[in-house]
């Protein structure tokens, strides 16, 4: 696997927690940095997203920010890419410092380790904002900004230090991030948003199919979703129209060639013919969501029958009407005015 490609898949397991309400719109920067030869990754590598349009990419080896929608590209002039440049040569030196100072601390002489943070801020549709801003180290969670106290606070003992040296009075980072997701990060989200709005508030109808393979008393249903976009959707099991079903496999939403995305959720069902299943996509493309039934190839007429009268009455009673609520753990901020937080 190349490295592009490493970076790729780190950043799907990233976006698969990082979801924005479907009125809203979101910039997020996703810094990884790796320890040990031989990884195939870039020593650092600092991604920046609007929603889930990744807008441009600075990686080590460059060493120099490159634009990847071509709105940003077409919109923002030399110099800010050259801006751009050295602030992320600076979060680069700056958090390989402090990784190493982690993998001492852990006491990791050797080995693949990374650290990874995630930095939000939400712009929502009614006008308020927030972000926040989360530390993992092996993809354990390190140590996250906390807003209310303005401060960061440690979830391993490794991070004590670090958190008490961010929020001494001679640094007082928490103050930066607070004045950066209140003002800089909001201002360049509205910015990139206008850049890029046909592209970033586009509408796709997602399509569905289910299937199910039976293997003795029980039988494994799948439901496919694909083609959608954006990127937020809400995808599940239901028995007998009512009671949702334990999820037993789910993918992460997966991107298609041309734009549109994937995600296939699986369970293991009793087989019967009894009980009916229905597949439930909601998606902010469609006015009510979706209710496609699993009709056994080998099931009776009744089933058939009752499978559609299932849907029918879901309909009816609006119960398909709800709109889901897409939910985001968001990180964010990017401090303007230090050079001493190694990701300003």
């Amino acid at each position: 696997m190349c490295s592009m490609e490493k970076i790729h898949a780190f950043l799907l397991i990233l976006l698969s927690v990082s979801r924005a309400s479907c009125d809203s719109h979101s910039l997020c920067y996703y810094f990884i940095g790796v320890s040990g030869p031989g990884s195939g990754l870039p020593v650092v590598s600092i991604v920046e997203y609007v929603d889930d349009k990744q807008i441009d990419l600075y990686v080590t080896d460059v060493g120099r920010t490159v634009p990847v929608a071509p709105w940003m590209k077409e919109n923002e002039t030399p110099e800010y890419w050259e801006r751009d440049t050295r602030r992320k040569k600076k979060n680069d030196a700056l958090f390989r410092y402090e990784m190493n100072k982690m993998l001492t601390r852990f006491n990791f002489t050797q080995g693949f380790h990374y650290i990874q943070a995630i930095q939000c801020c939400e712009l929502r549709d009614d006008g308020s904002t927030t972000g926040r801003e989360l530390y993992t180290f092996d993809d354990k969670e390190l140590m996250f900004y906390d807003p209310q106290s303005v401060t960061f606070i440690p979830t391993m003992a490794q991070a004590q230090i670090i958190t008490q040296r961010w929020n001494s009075p001679d640094l007082r980072f928490g103050e930066l991030v607070k004045n950066y997701l209140e003002n800089e990060c909001i201002e360049k989200l509205k910015r990139f948003v206008e850049y890029g709005r046909e592209d970033l508030e586009r509408r796709v109808q997602p399509k569905v199919k289910v299937s199910g393979r039976e293997s003795g008393d029980v039988t494994k249903l799948h439901c496919l979703v694909y083609g959608f976009h954006p990127r937020a959707v809400d995808v599940r099991w239901m028995k007998n129209g009512v009671d949702d079903v334990p999820t037993y496999e789910t993918t992460h939403v997966l991107p298609n060639p041309d734009g549109t995305y994937q995600i296939r959720v699986s369970v293991d069902v009793i087989s019967n013919e009894v009980d009916t299943y229905l597949c439930y996509v909601d998606h902010s493309s469609l006015e009510e969501p979706l209710l496609v039934p699993w009709v056994p190839k080998r099931g009776s007429l009744l089933v058939v029958i009752i499978s559609l009268v299932v849907v029918i009455l879901l309909v009816g009673a609006g119960i398909a009407a709800g709109v889901f609520l897409c939910r985001k753990n968001i990180g964010g901020y990017k401090a303007a005015n230090t050079a001493n937080h190694p990701l300003t």
